[in-house]
């Protein structure tokens, strides 16, 4: 029973402008026409195309693919297919390296670090213009100082102050001078 493109494509599970597509580059013959011009397709194209789709989906180029169905011998086909098999391990054995790698990266503990984009002058000056004073940011730093001191140390840290300067802060936030 003829096939008309759209029905070829859908036996295949394909679109039809992939059907055209492998038609206009030859991997499907030109099928016979009707009267009004439309496109007939038989069972030999449709045994073609649902060749052409195992191979596509093993990963054959459609070069390869052309030359595996149009082959005159099976020993060139198979040539084809081997090789790809070699090129898939060969993938196949580049990406555990990468799993690999980043396994390793995971482990060592040297990822990077996010930049910090915020230091103490800005800081200070974002706390200015908000309307803080001197004797508000002393109270701030008491207070934060008093409620979660670690938290406060990697806050001065973050802001990349010095450990010398950030000791100084603390005690000044401590009540010392």
């Amino acid at each position: 029973m003829p096939l008309t493109v759209t029905r070829l494509a859908r036996a295949c599970h394909l679109a039809r402008s992939t059907v055209l597509y492998y038609e206009s580059i030859g991997l499907l013959k030109r099928p016979r026409r009707t009267a009004g011009n439309y496109r007939l397709y038989g069972e030999a194209d449709l045994d073609r195309l649902r060749q052409i789709c195992a191979y596509r989906s093993s990963g054959l180029t459609l070069a390869d693919i052309r030359s595996v169905l149009d082959a005159p011998q099976t020993a060139s086909a198979a040539a084809v297919l081997r090789r790809r098999m070699v090129e898939l391990g060969a993938a196949i054995q580049q990406l555990r390296e990468h799993q690999q790698a980043i396994a390793r990266l995971l482990q060592s503990n040297v990822l990077p670090r996010r930049i910090a984009m915020v230091t103490k002058e800005k800081w200070v000056a974002v706390m200015q213009s908000a309307g803080f004073t001197e004797d508000d940011m002393h109270r701030w730093h008491t207070e934060f100082e008093k409620s979660a001191p670690a938290e406060h140390q990697e806050f001065l840290e973050f802001l990349h102050i010095p450990p010398a300067e950030i000791e100084k802060i603390r005690d000044w936030s401590r009540g010392g001078n």
